[in-house]
């Protein structure tokens, strides 16, 4: 069996095609035939192209599977329509899987109204995420987002037309619903995003200078950018896998400030409102810790500060709220900015999530960091959050954070490691049957 074939076409735009891929990947891996080695890392926090990622959901579960990840995890912004499918492919190829989705809310209305938080965009906006939806409530989730989704469109076609103010007079013709929306899921329930934008002006660009040379004078000489050697390096190399995504990497660096458009409160509405919705569906409301950032991981994110000066005073805001945790991602943060979360959140009582957003192709499925001593815990917390959300799928009353939960006596600490080797415990290939491992350890 041609296996690279298999590879491709798990990542095919037609999804009988990527699902009929996924069953003869499985098949091979049950037999043995295919193999991998296994490591304890894991990941919640995998784009698709259902907000913006080189991989469709199947292949993002294989992807990790490939990687020896024992969890993979598919976040999209403003979008849960990925789910059903990271589901179904965890199950036949053996990974354990877990959903959710990110999205923009206003802290407009707290006393951190007009402080930057963990959005370099924004004033008063903060990025979330919501891990371990029930199966049950996809619906719910998606009809929730669909409103969300609609509301940011119309901010992105205007961002569209403005980035062709700016770009138009160098040949440049971008539309929005001709050359952005059909890059995206939109029909299927996935959204766009500004990447999606970048992502159109990088295809066009390659359309009109090809790769190389040509490109690269382009724009240094016609656009002004400045090049570092090695990014220049990288686009003179017509034979780079990575191209669109790196021409994406500078365009966003270099224009992404001067054609966004603030969103509104109708499309980044109240985190009480989206941490209620979350707690009503048993799902896990998460902060997202960005941190001060020194020198950007990612390339992308210039030095600047966020929370840190008010750390405190934000941490005791979530539980005001209600928020049940809080996630970050160690590759991103000093041992200091970590160890320093970490007691915060056990001094309220906060569970601690991990996950490193994969959303190029450039990046690395693995996660080494969470190996080292002051992040192993979150790969334990990676497992309960997994059983979590497959026992959540079969009663809502064994959620981690459900008030009836035979163990709600317990500390967060106690339940975690409870759920954690339940999760460890799991048949991948059947999630849902820990159910039966539950009743018999209660």
């Amino acid at each position: 069996m041609d296996i690279q074939k298999l590879e491709r076409d798990i990542n095919n735009r037609d999804t009988a095609v990527r699902m009929a891929a996924t069953e003869k990947l499985g098949s091979l891996i049950r037999r043995g035939a295919l193999g991998r080695t296994v490591t304890e890392e894991v990941n919640n926090h995998v784009h698709t192209t259902y907000s913006f990622s080189p991989y469709e959901p199947a292949a993002a579960a294989y992807a990790a599977w490939k990687a020896g990840l024992g969890i993979v995890g598919s976040i999209d912004h403003d979008s849960i329509g990925a789910a059903a499918e990271m589901l179904a492919a965890g199950r036949t190829l053996g990974i354990a899987t877990t959903v959710g989705f990110e999205l923009r809310v206003s802290f407009l209305d707290t006393p951190l109204a007009n402080r930057k938080i963990n959005n370099p965009d924004s004033e008063g906006i903060v990025y979330l995420c919501i891990h371990g939806v029930a199966k049950q409530h996809l619906p719910a989730v998606a009809s929730f987002l669909k409103p969300l989704q609609e509301v940011r469109n119309k901010r992105n076609k205007a961002q569209v037309e403005a980035l062709q103010a700016l770009v138009g007079r160098y040949g440049f013709d971008l539309d929005f619903e001709r050359d952005v929306l059909p890059l995206s899921r939109y029909s299927e329930g996935g959204s766009v995003t500004e990447r999606h934008i970048l992502y159109a002006m990088a295809v066009q660009s390659i359309q009109m200078f090809g790769k190389g040379e040509k490109l690269v004078r382009f724009l240094t000489s016609s656009l002004g950018l400045g090049l570092p050697s090695k990014l220049q390096s990288l686009l003179l190399d017509e034979g780079n896998p990575h191209y669109a995504y790196d021409l994406l990497g500078i365009y966003k660096s270099n224009f992404l400030p001067r054609f966004f458009i603030q969103p509104g409160r109708d499309e980044c509405i109240d985190v009480r409102k989206v941490v209620d919705f979350s707690n009503s569906i048993g799902a896990i409301a998460a902060y997202a810790y960005l941190g001060d950032i020194a020198e950007s991981v990612t390339g992308d994110k210039k030095a600047e500060q966020f929370e840190d000066s008010f750390l405190v005073e934000l941490m005791d805001l979530l539980v005001d709220i209600g928020f049940p945790a809080v996630t970050y991602m160690p590759p991103r943060n000093t041992t200091e900015q970590m160890l320093r979360l970490q007691a915060l959140a056990k001094e309220r009582g906060l569970m601690e999530i991990s996950g490193v957003d994969i959303n190029s192709s450039r990046q690395s499925m693995n996660c080494p960091e969470l190996l080292e001593p002051n992040a192993r815990h979150l790969i334990d917390s990676a497992w309960a959050l997994v059983a979590h959300e497959k026992l959540c799928s079969v009663d809502a009353k064994l959620g981690l954070f459900h008030p009836d939960n035979p163990l709600a006596g317990k500390s967060l600490q106690t339940r975690l490691e409870h759920y954690a080797r339940l999760g460890r415990s799991m048949d991948c290939s059947n999630p849902y049957s820990i159910i039966e491992k539950f009743q018999e350890k209660a």
